[in-house]
Parts: C-alpha cells; structure tokens; sequence
C-alpha cells in the first residue's frame, strides 16, 4: 500500500514516477515474482525488488530513463550468477528475475487511486503499448513477454492484507504500530471512548468505538483478514472470541496466560464450544520468546502472524502485494 500511496503523492505532484514491478522469479533470487518499487525522477523510492547492487542499478536505470523522456515500458532479466554474459545482476545468489519498468504520468492517476481504494483483488494489465492499466480479465493468464520490449501480461494486485485488532490499550497500540510498518490495514477496536492509548494511536488506519455485545451488524470481515483479540478483560475477551471463533478467517489469536486460556476453554466447554473447535485459535498468542513489554508482545504476535501466513506460499518464494 505504500507504494501505491507514494505513486499517488508524486503524480499528484506531477513528479514522474515508475513503477517497478518483479513480473516472475526463479531459484534464489532475493526479489520475488509480486515484488514492487516505486523510483520518481529524483531517484527517491519506496517499495523493494530485492535491494542489493542490484536494486542500486536499477533504481538509476528508471532514473536515466526519466531523465530521457523515455515513455515506454520495458522489461530487464537480472541474473544473480556469474554465468551469464549478459543481465548479471551484481549478486551470486543464484536464480534470476523478470523486472518492468512502467512509467507512469498524471493520466494514471485514477488507475492508482483505484488501487489504493480496492476492497478486493483487482488485475492489472501490464504492456508496451498500453502502459499500466485496470484489465477486464478476471484472472491470471500466460504472460507473453517476446522481447524486452515487447510484452504483454495480467498481474493481479491483492486486496489489502488486513488486521482487525479487537483492545486499543498498551499492546493493541504497539500491535497498531507494529502491523503498520508492516503494511498491513489495521483496524482498531474498543468499547472505551476516554481511554488514553486510543487518543495517542496515529497508527491504525482505522479506529471504530463499538459495542462488543453484537460484532456481526457493525464489522465487515473477510476470510483473508487477520483477527488478534488483546481487549481489557476476561468478560470481553471471552465474547469477541465467542463471536468469531467459527468465521474462516487466515488467522485469529488471543492473548491471555496459560491458566486463563485453560479456564475460558474449560467454561467454553461447558456452554457446548469444544476445545476441538477452537485449536484453530492462537492462545496464548504470539511466539514463545519470553517477551515481557507491551512492544514486545507485539513483535511476538506479529512474527507469529508472519510465519503462519508466509508457510502457505510454496517455499516462500511466491508472493502477491
């Protein structure tokens, strides 16, 4: 998301700006098919393709072509080896990957905007002729790259990835915090309008005051979203956990201490909830690293999330904004 805002705030400057998008990648190589980075014409960039001396030379490609005037998008192949005569990226991890090069002006203001404000997956078409531009297709097909400048393919960009964190106080603002800089869209709840914590949070990109007692008419979730729940009790944790256990969500935890977990699941078995049904639930929540602080709550939690949502891509090498 910060790419597309960073896109969006140099165009609205009309500073030129391109996009450089990793179209596919094999073996080792640090930049991975769905990596993207945006390069304005002062060589300032945000976003990643894989760093190195590799990322250097081709954030001053995109500037030189700037410079020019060039228009046209192209693709560079980077090979991580020494084998190669031609493209050697500069690193040896071994692997390669396919780079575009998209420049981008104010007519793509409204594709950008539409990207920002996706709800949902949305698929771009990527071409020689056609620049960056929302496709119809509703899906990924074979990408036609015939040259390094003559290609055509459909990426799709996914929707947000996002954090529904159910307590703004101490550690649901270090969450807040820690999500962000993980680009996540965080979403923070509370049922405390004075609380302090949520006046400091500069975080969440959203802050909704509600009322715990029926989340289904106030909260729209989707099966993609992540779910923490680090309210201020036992009563309220226990009935947003109640609510949500069932819903297919990529991940939901709670924090609490070992005898407050066994507690909760043994009165949950009492009112018909199996501890079947709620192996699914991280809880206690986060990673086992003996961490004491509310920040460090959040970095256990949050390297939780990672790795639960990292080991469903196939060596870890596939990965989708």
């Amino acid at each position: 998301m910060k790419v597309w805002r960073f896109i969006f705030d140099q165009l609205k400057k009309d500073i030129s700006v391109t996009l450089l998008y990793v179209l596919d990648s094999q073996g080792s190589s640090p930049g991975r098919k769905g990596f993207i980075m945006a390069v304005n014409e002062q060589g300032l960039f945000e976003g990643t393709i894989g760093g190195g001396i590799m990322e250097v030379k081709m954030i001053e490609l995109a500037k030189s072509r700037m410079e020019k005037g060039e228009k046209l998008p192209i693709i560079k192949e980077q090979y991580h080896d020494k084998w190669h005569r031609r493209n050697q990226s500069g690193l040896i991890c071994s692997g390669n990957q396919k780079v575009a090069f998209i420049p981008l002006s104010q007519n793509d203001i409204t594709v950008i905007s539409a990207i920002i404000n996706r709800t949902d997956t949305i698929y771009l078409q990527l071409s020689n002729h056609g620049g960056l531009q929302i496709s119809p297709i509703k899906k990924i097909k074979k990408q036609e790259i015939r040259s390094e400048t003559d290609f055509d393919c459909i990426i799709s960009i996914n929707r947000p990835k996002t954090i529904h964190i159910f307590g703004a106080g101490h550690v649901g603002l270090a969450l807040a915090q820690q999500m962000s800089i993980l680009d996540y869209k965080v979403i923070q709840y509370d049922d405390r309008p004075d609380l302090s914590t949520l006046q400091k949070n500069k975080y969440a990109h959203e802050i909704k005051l509600i009322n715990y007692q029926n989340l289904a008419q106030v909260i729209d979730f989707h099966s993609a979203d992540t779910v923490v729940i680090v309210s201020f009790s036992y009563r309220t944790d226990k009935l947003i956990l109640k609510q949500l256990y069932t819903q297919p969500f990529a991940y939901i935890g709670m924090m609490g201490s070992e005898h407050k977990i066994a507690t909760l699941k043994k009165e949950l078995a009492q009112e018909g909830i199996s501890t079947i049904a709620l192996n699914h639930v991280f809880a206690p929540i986060g990673l086992n690293m003996y961490s004491k602080t509310a920040a460090e709550i959040a970095v256990s939690i949050a390297a939780q999330i990672i790795l639960e949502t990292n080991k469903k891509l196939p060596t870890g090498r596939n990965y989708q904004v």
